[in-house]
This record gives structure tokens, sequence and C-alpha cells, in this order.
């Protein structure tokens, strides 16, 4: 009997009838046409009529898309979901609970994979995983590329390709102000996903001491001291607690990649023009410490954030604990978090600000001096809409586009950080052009 040939598909945005994925659905909408790199895309998820529900959600003339019936629990629904795809979004989260059966479907598929995740351990740990099966299948396969981790990836790499030869960055220090003129309501996907990776911490630590050592970027000057734990910055106006996020370990990770790979990483079928822009690109790009703080016009803003954190040291490590922190999201989040999301006016209203102030060198070579200090200062910014679904959509949507577009400018496969693959390419650009922006505020130099 004849094998039956399945229909492959551009895209399939994989649980689409979530929250978040609706938005995903929403924005691809928008750039599906055949004059596009997306000329079909299916939706994928558990409920066929939750999905049918999505798409007349997501247009008012929604156009007619295949529905697949997929679901974490049932490996043979995914092998046949990722088997038609050329990419696959994924939007279930939490992805420490349900993200490891869509990776494995698509390494043995051979079809590309992005998703939104912010949890680090899932990231590290599908690295281990499937990394070399990837590479030999040809399946791309990127995590965070949703606001977790791309405006903190990218936004450094703006910030560091501002320090033109000979000076350098010793560190560069991000600042995420999110702003509304209404009620700050997070994504509760996001608040789950922290309570169980800081439940699981130990693990996350177990995975990087038996895994390969990275490289480490040699960067100028000694590393910043830990500081205050909170902070007033005062250039911004902003008072600021550490934010415990993937952007910094995303960041490593691209710099320790980029270190064993000082000229990026090559494309699968890459045209000599692309090439060169590639190793140019990479060529000005300099390693710095990075961090990442929650910052707040007002002290009395940052209470919500310092609740989260006690509440996440002090209940995690129980079931009972983590049964509260997830039942009653609102209560220890001081009303930041709440399970049924934000109401379309909320989304509408929040924006986010993310400062990036860079202190560095105005000629390398001063680092080496003794007792030196850094004596440059440069400051650039990204902006854009809310950050859980409309910046996460839009993001989540140009990455994809640049896949269909530019595949064979891209590395064969492997399991990969955003900043590695897609910088060089034009999603800064790309993302300036629909609604995420990238600005230089400053440059000083202080003893001159």
């Amino acid at each position: 009997m004849a094998e039956i040939q399945m229909t492959t598909y551009d895209i399939v945005i994989f649980g689409a009838s979530g929250f978040t994925g609706k938005h995903v659905v929403r924005e691809a909408l928008k750039f599906l046409s055949p004059n596009s790199p997306l000329k079909s895309l299916a939706l994928a998820g558990r409920n066929l009529s939750k999905l049918s529900e999505t798409l007349k959600w997501a247009s008012k003339s929604p156009p007619t898309l295949p529905l697949l019936v997929a679901d974490t629990s049932d490996t043979s629904s995914l092998r046949r979901m990722a088997s038609q795809a050329k990419l696959v979004l994924n939007c279930v989260g939490p992805f420490r609970l349900h993200g490891d059966p869509v990776v494995d479907a698509c390494v043995e598929a051979g079809c590309d994979y992005l998703d939104i995740c912010g949890e680090p351990e899932f990231m590290e740990r599908i690295e281990a995983v499937y990394h070399e099966k990837a590479v030999e299948t040809g399946s791309l396969v990127i995590s965070a590329c949703g606001f977790d981790s791309i405006p903190a990836e990218f936004g450094f790499m703006f910030n560091s390709r501002q320090w033109v030869s000979p000076a350098a960055p010793n560190r560069v220090q991000a600042y995420l102000q999110l702003e509304s003129d209404k009620r700050m309501v997070g994504n509760f996907a996001t608040y789950e996903s922290a309570v169980l990776g800081f439940a699981n911490a130990d693990n996350l630590i177990k995975l990087r001491r038996s895994g390969r050592r990275r490289a480490r970027p040699s960067i100028p000057g000694y590393a910043p001291t830990k500081g205050s734990i909170i902070e007033y910055q005062k250039k911004l106006g902003l008072w600021a607690l550490n934010l415990a996020s993937a952007d910094a370990t995303v960041v490593r990770r691209t710099l320790s990649i980029l270190t064993e790979n000082p000229t990026g990483l090559h494309g699968v079928n890459e045209d000599p023009k692309v090439a060169d822009k590639r190793i140019a690109f990479w060529s000005i790009v300099k390693p710095a410490h990075f961090g990442v703080k929650i910052g707040s016009k007002k002290l009395l803003g940052l209470l919500p954030w310092i609740a989260i954190g006690l509440s996440l040291m002090r209940l995690c490590g129980s079931s009972l604990g983590r049964w509260f922190l997830l039942t009653f999201p609102s209560v220890f989040s001081l009303g930041v978090f709440r399970k049924k999301g934000p109401t379309k006016e909320e989304l509408e209203s929040a924006s986010f600000k993310m400062w990036f102030v860079g202190h560095g060198f105005s000629d390398a070579n001063l680092a080496s001096q003794r007792n030196a200090t850094p004596d440059t200062e440069i400051i650039t910014r990204v902006t854009g809409p809310d950050v859980g679904y409309l910046t996460t959509s839009i993001i989540l949507v140009q990455c994809a586009l640049i896949i269909l577009e530019r595949r064979g400018d891209l590395p064969k496969g492997g399991i990969l950080t955003p900043g590695i693959v897609f910088g060089p390419t034009h999603l800064q650009d790309r993302l300036q052009e629909n609604g995420v922006s990238f600005d230089l505020i400053s440059k000083t130099q202080f003893y001159t």
C-alpha cells in the first residue's frame, strides 16, 4: 500500500488556544499571505472546538485553517504534528512539565522549533539531551523567543555594539521598568514557572555541575561587586531590585558559544555576502558582565516583587506551600499575577522600558592598569507594549518569519540561543518595524 503523504505547513502553533497562544495566532495572521514567507499556517492543541474559537477571536474575518489535535501526554499526536510542520511554535508551558516531549518530537522529525520559555533548567536540560541529535536531524531548536529573553539579549548586544574600539564594556546592567495607566497584571504562566523553578533550583545546580564546562569570555577589568539588595539608579530615576529571570543565563550562554565561535555559527547553505555580514556583526559585539533588575519610579513599587521573593523562599520548599502559591497568586504577589490574566484594556495600557547601563573603558588597555576603574558609561534602551502577551507575540512571530525566509543562512540544527542564531540577521530591524524600539540614550566619558 502506498504511504499517505501528509500536508506540510510552514508554521504550526502548538497551544494556540491558550491565552498567550491566542495572541500569537492573532499576530501570525497579520503575515499570512502568498507573498509572505508565511504561506501556510495550522493551529494545534488538545481541543478542536477551542482552536476554532481561537481563530474567531483572533480575526474578524478568520481564514479557514487546518486544526490539528496534539497533546503533550500523547507522543504519537506530537510526532504527527511535527511531521506536518516546517516550524513549530510552542506556547504550552510550564515547559519543565510539558516541553520535553514537544522538543523530542520536533528533533525526531527534523523540523524547527521555537518557544517562549523563560525557564533556565528546561533550556539547559534540552541542550544537554538533544543538541547532538538536533544537529544530526537538522532541527533548529531555539528557546526564549519571547520577552524572555530577546529584549535582554538584543538590548545587551545593541549596547555592546556602541563601544567602538578601542573602547570596551566591563558590565552592562539592565533595568526593567513596567508601566501601565491601569492595574499591572502579569502572565500567570510566568509566575507558575517561577514557583516551580525556585522549588527545583537544586536540579539546575546539579545539571550545571554534571555538564561540560562552558567557555568563559575575556572581559576587561574586574567583575563587578554584588552591591546592595535595593539600589537607586539616579540617572534613570529608578529604585531597583535584582530580578531572578532567565535573561542573564541566556546572555551568558550566547557569549560562551561566541567565545568558542568568534565569527558566529555558519549557515547550512549560507550566501557568501551573508557570511561576510555575520563575521562583521560579531566582530563588534563585545562581551561584558550582565545582570537584570526590576525598576520602579517609587520605592513602594518594588513591594510586590519583594513579596514574591519572600513568598518563594518561605513556601516553595513544601508541596503545601507551592499549592498555596499557585492557588492564590494574587495574594502572594500583591495583585501583580492572577489566574484569569489581564483584560483587553489592561493589555493595551501596559508597556515596558528596558534600560541598559553599560560601564567600561575608553581604551580596553586601561583595564590592565592597577586599580583601574571604568571611565565610560553608555546608556541604551529597548521599549515596547505589554511584555507577557503583545511583545512576546511580536517577537516570536518575527523570529519565525526569519527562519522561514532565511533558513539556509542559519545553522543546520542544534539547541541554540536566540542571540547566537538571530544576532546577525535583520531581527532587530523587524522588531523596530513592529513596535519594539532600540535607542541610544547617552555616551559619557568621566575622567577626560
